[in-house]
């Protein structure tokens, strides 16, 4: 299978990704993982990409295209792409990536939640600096408060996670998206998932839809 998926900041796309990723035995890829990727390396590119992030704006298409066609080229086909594309041009980038590869796509699926569920789930994640281990001040609260549970380490606030800057990357999000899933609409293969409720409940609408395309991937 290939399949794109989207949704705004808290949706939980990243989450079932893995999660479809390890049942299916697909390829991940995520244009957010490998931009903090090079964030966290410190180069040149990676501080202006970590200025967009800290704002709440896009990074540019050409940094992104670059960074997602690049990967691809190395795992083609079989993949789940995980918040990638976001704008015209980088579904311009992405679809001629497929064509010259003979690369059809099963589903689009966007995962939605609303906005003020979006700032309430990410507004109140808490980091680990060291491990990397993520936390929330409702829903997974570490044991003693402000510490991570694992190494003791003060945990921190991302500052793209901060209220103004989600409730400004959702209304990026839904603006620039319109147009995509309109595209996708057209091809028949968008699917529209209810991110509200618990992971459970969320992977329960999600699983029926990739049994079924998998199956008649099988079968072909």
């Amino acid at each position: 299978m290939n399949i794109l998926i989207f949704g705004p900041p808290g949706s939980g796309k990243s989450t079932h990704s893995r999660r479809i990723t390890e049942l299916y035995g697909m390829t991940y890829v995520s244009s957010g993982d490998m931009i903090r990727e090079e964030i966290s390396r410190g180069s040149e590119l990676g501080r202006e990409m970590g200025h967009y992030l800290a704002t709440g704006e896009l990074i540019p298409d050409v940094v992104v295209n670059s960074l997602v066609i690049s990967r691809l080229r190395r795992d083609r086909g079989n993949f789940i792409l995980d918040g990638y594309p976001r704008t015209a041009e980088q579904v311009l980038a992405l679809e001629n990536y497929l064509y010259d590869h003979g690369i059809t796509l099963n589903v689009v699926m966007e995962i939605l939640i609303s906005k003020e569920e979006s700032v309430r789930r990410i507004s109140g994640r808490r980091i680990c600096p060291k491990c990397g281990e993520v936390y929330h001040t409702k829903y997974r609260p570490p044991r003693v408060s402000g510490k991570c549970d694992v190494c003791g380490v003060a945990l921190v606030q991302r500052s793209d996670d901060r209220s103004n800057v989600v409730e400004k990357r959702y209304d990026l999000y839904i603006r620039n998206m319109e147009p995509i899933i309109k595209f996708y609409k057209k091809q028949g293969i968008y699917v529209r998932i209810d991110g509200q409720g618990g992971i459970h409940e969320v992977w329960e609408r999600i699983r029926p839809l990739l049994d079924y395309i998998h199956s008649q991937e099988v079968t072909r």
